[in-house]
């Protein structure tokens, strides 16, 4: 049903994730990223711990106390399918017992992989392996992931919803936040996204934080 990937750059301290579904909107569930880390909560999803997670990095505790912390609460841990990174690079995951289908996961430099009702068990070795080879922005070597993934057999049956975001020190919200809720070719979409998005992403930050430098819209009107 959903293979993802959370990441970390080394050099920038950016923390972001990817991920693709069968499910429609899977990003707006599954995904979450700040400052402190990024986690991906999936299988049979519960949203809350991806929000309860961030807060605990944020309040020191490091991915494998965290997860630990969330299961002594969580009601239906059989069910869940956690992946979490921290602003050091430290990583953690859980599969719970009731995982759906051929489940994997795999742990990286500075990156973890993990799916579930995947075609192949190898498929987060495969992409944690395309994340480590690849260079350049943080969101471009996620695309990548996703697209090594599907590559390497993806899910057990069609992919339908997929998307990334990616955090910076210094910003209160996702500096990239791109997605395709539903299509035929969700990660494709994705790829396509953030092509676009790239050329333009620091001018966006630009206009956040010095609005008289920043470049002018393009839009009619706009002198």
């Amino acid at each position: 049903m959903t293979f993802s990937i959370a990441a970390r750059c080394a050099q920038t301290g950016e923390l972001g994730c990817a991920v693709v579904s069968s499910s429609i909107c899977v990003t707006s569930r599954c995904a979450f990223v700040s400052p402190d880390g990024a986690v991906l909560t999936q299988n049979v999803t519960q949203p809350a711990l991806g929000i309860q997670a961030l807060a605990l990095l944020a309040e020191g505790l490091d991915p494998q106390r965290a997860i630990e912390r969330l299961l002594q609460d969580e009601p239906y841990p059989q069910w869940r399918q956690l992946s979490v990174i921290d602003a050091h690079g430290r990583s953690a995951a859980f599969d719970g017992e009731r995982a759906l289908g051929v489940v994997g996961r795999s742990i990286g430099q500075d990156c973890l992989a993990a799916g579930n009702l995947l075609a192949d068990a190898g498929v987060p070795q495969a992409m944690v392996n395309a994340f480590e080879r690849s260079t350049g922005a943080l969101a471009e070597r996620l695309v990548v992931a996703l697209e090594a993934g599907l590559a390497h057999g993806g899910e057990a049956g069609p992919v339908h919803s997929a998307g990334i975001k990616v955090a910076r020190p210094g910003y209160a919200w996702p500096v990239v936040d791109l997605r395709v809720d539903w299509g035929d070719a969700p990660i494709a979409g994705v790829r396509e996204l953030w092509t676009r998005y790239a050329l333009e992403v620091e001018d966006y930050l630009t206009r956040a934080n010095a609005p008289d430098a920043a470049p002018s819209y393009g839009v009619p009107g706009d002198d």
